[in-house]
């Protein structure tokens, strides 16, 4: 089992976000500002190998404007090398990474314009994946959409995209159960549609369930992942913020919901990306739990130094 936080390294002076506006464009721009992201998220990943934090998701934003028509530099092919070599890191030291595409990308919506864009955008991220030359474990993780006042609709029109994507975003995609809209059978109907694996996030199923106990849902969930072809289910992690609206997460772990959520768990293979605001310094503590725990596997390898 693998533990892992999204996106940003507070511990370290860098970020793999680095961009600029749009109406400063240019292609020097865009060569410098991925040079810097990329070298960040090295250091990002040596860090985590350092403390066992093997699971990691990417920034979406590691190439600015990425999958935008005015973005005409070559990256892919000026970069290939460096994404080779952050591939290559990832494999030798037992890694997991995966990219979680923004809010609009939305494959059940109602307007042509939207679906295009949001295609493209899995398009750009998955390719970052296909550089680094990692196998389809490495996932594109995104949300069912919107209802649009149509459940019915929303759905088959989700399943009708799906179908057109290309077969390289296809090998990649996994949908998450949301804490407002679709709830985790929702996802299951979609995954019986199409075969798309269920990331589950334990947060949003006490946000919006139909009755399943959490080690029922956990178990529904798995079984829609093939255990080469996507590897080991990927969950979410979190908790509710005492005191504050429901469904705003918890500001960091809290210790006694996370043991008792591994005992929902024991006996499935799974990585666990927690989404909590203090993100490695939580993550940091869950290892240490899941270590105590005998659920904790160690990376092979050791990383150099983090400068």
């Amino acid at each position: 089992m693998r533990i892992g936080y999204p996106c940003v390294n507070e511990s370290l002076d860098c970020s793999t976000a680095s961009t600029f506006r749009l109406a400063s464009y240019s292609d020097e721009r865009v060569e410098q500002t991925v040079a810097k992201n990329l070298a960040c998220l090295q250091r990002i990943l040596e860090y985590n190998v350092q403390h066992e934090l093997r699971f990691f998701r990417m920034g979406s934003g590691i190439v600015p404007f990425g999958s935008h028509p005015i973005n005409t530099f070559p990256w892919q092919t000026h970069f290939a090398a460096e994404f080779r070599a952050i591939g290559d890191y990832v494999k030798a030291h037992g890694l997991r990474v995966s990219f979680h595409p923004d809010q609009f990308v939305v494959l059940n919506s109602p307007d042509a314009g939207i679906v295009q864009r949001s295609i493209d955008e899995l398009v750009y991220q998955g390719s970052m994946l296909d550089l680094m030359g990692l196998d389809s474990t490495a996932k594109l993780q995104i949300h069912a959409g919107g209802l649009y006042g149509d459940r019915e609709a929303a759905l088959t029109r989700w399943i009708a995209t799906y179908k057109t994507l290309p077969e390289a975003v296809k090998a990649r995609l996994v949908v998450e159960n949301d804490d407002r809209l679709y709830s985790l059978q929702d996802c299951l109907r979609l995954h019986d549609a199409v075969g798309v694996p269920v990331l589950f996030d334990n947060f949003h199923h006490e946000c919006l369930n139909n009755g399943e106990p959490m080690p029922m849902a956990l178990r529904l969930a798995a079984a829609t992942w093939h255990p080469t072809q996507d590897g080991p289910l990927m969950i979410d992690y979190s908790s509710q913020a005492p005191g504050e609206r429901k469904g705003k997460h918890v500001a960091t772990m809290e210790e006694a919901l996370f043991r008792r959520f591994l005992e929902d768990l024991r006996g499935l293979d799974a990585d666990i990306m927690l989404e909590i605001k203090d993100k490695e310094a939580s993550a940091h503590r869950a290892c240490l739990i899941l270590e105590e725990v005998g659920m904790l596997v160690r990376a092979a390898q050791n990383a150099p130094a983090v400068s």
